[in-house]
């Protein structure tokens, strides 16, 4: 199937011709600029002559219409849904032993590996990520690019926006990048380890948002004695809480919520084309090369 990708510069024949039939030049006409030679051309030109200016312009702007050839289209889909990660940067994240094999390690920096981890297996999902202290920041908007991703992640760390805990406000701002979302799927995964001490908004407005956008959240705590609130938001929302008192726990609940059902969301549509322009731009060459020559011969 042949088209043009800018059909709308066709309209440009329009002030052409009518130039060509109302504007008569006192002295010889500039048809293009920087062809200079064709100012010595003084006597009238011949039939023939009108018909070559006619066809460069018409073959010149057919070439800024850029003709294609459309080969193929393909609508690539992926299994995937579109998903959050709610992180956890509050002061009580520095706390260490979390890893039984690097007591020094502190819990956020398990938590940006597995995170990481984490990520990585879900090649065609949708994934941005939210960090919560004072208050909620979007640190990254949904995206497939996971490697850029991850390297945002790793310049986030503990107080990035303050020491408290934004837990319900981390909830709005996630389902606030959701609620556009194409997807069937809509998750949030959030993770804490402590209370709610920072947020504006109230767990009733936050569930009343994820009720009406359709959003799942799985809560993951850490240690928490926040159980019963982590528990209500996940339940409320129809997906599951999970509680992690170690690394390897941890590890063990980001691989159970790999395991979330897939639903179709379509990335791209890619049309197959080949590029024509530089045929009617040869021709429109050639003919106003003849056209030259010819006028300089009179």
């Amino acid at each position: 199937m042949y088209s043009f990708e800018y059909p709308y510069i066709f309209l440009l024949l329009i002030p052409f011709f009518l130039c060509f039939k109302y504007c008569k030049a006192k002295e010889a006409s500039f048809y293009f600029p920087h062809l200079f030679l064709i100012q010595k051309s003084v006597l009238k030109t011949t039939a023939f002559i009108e018909i070559l200016k006619y066809l460069v312009v018409i073959f010149a702007i057919t070439a800024l219409a850029s003709p294609i050839k459309i080969k193929d289209i393909q609508y690539i889909k992926n299994d995937g849904i579109d998903i959050v990660l709610a992180l956890d940067t509050s002061e009580s994240m520095s706390a260490r032993g979390f890893n039984k094999f690097d007591l020094k390690q502190n819990r956020f920096d398990v938590v940006k590996q597995l995170v990481s981890d984490f990520m990585e297996k879900r090649v065609n999902d949708n994934i941005a990520l939210v960090v919560f202290g004072n208050s909620s920041m979007i640190a990254s908007t949904l995206s497939f690019d996971k490697e850029a991703q991850k390297e945002i992640l790793s310049y986030l760390d503990i107080g990035v926006i303050g020491p408290k805990t934004a837990l319900f406000d981390s909830l709005a701002t996630s389902a606030k990048i959701l609620k556009n979302s194409k997807a069937k799927s809509k998750v949030i995964i959030l993770l804490s380890d402590g209370e709610d001490t920072a947020s504006k908004i109230p767990l009733e407005v936050v569930l009343k948002l994820l009720k009406k956008y359709n959003i799942k959240v799985y809560t993951i705590g850490i240690n928490s004695e926040n159980r019963y609130v982590l528990d209500k938001i996940a339940k409320d929302s129809n997906a599951k809480y999970f509680n992690a008192n170690t690394k390897e726990d941890l590890m063990e609940v980001y691989n159970q919520i790999n395991e979330l059902e897939k639903s179709k969301i379509e990335k791209n549509k890619i049309v197959l084309k080949e590029y024509l322009y530089f045929y009617p731009l040869f021709i429109a060459t050639i003919i106003l090369i003849l056209l030259i020559y010819l006028k300089n011969k009179e």
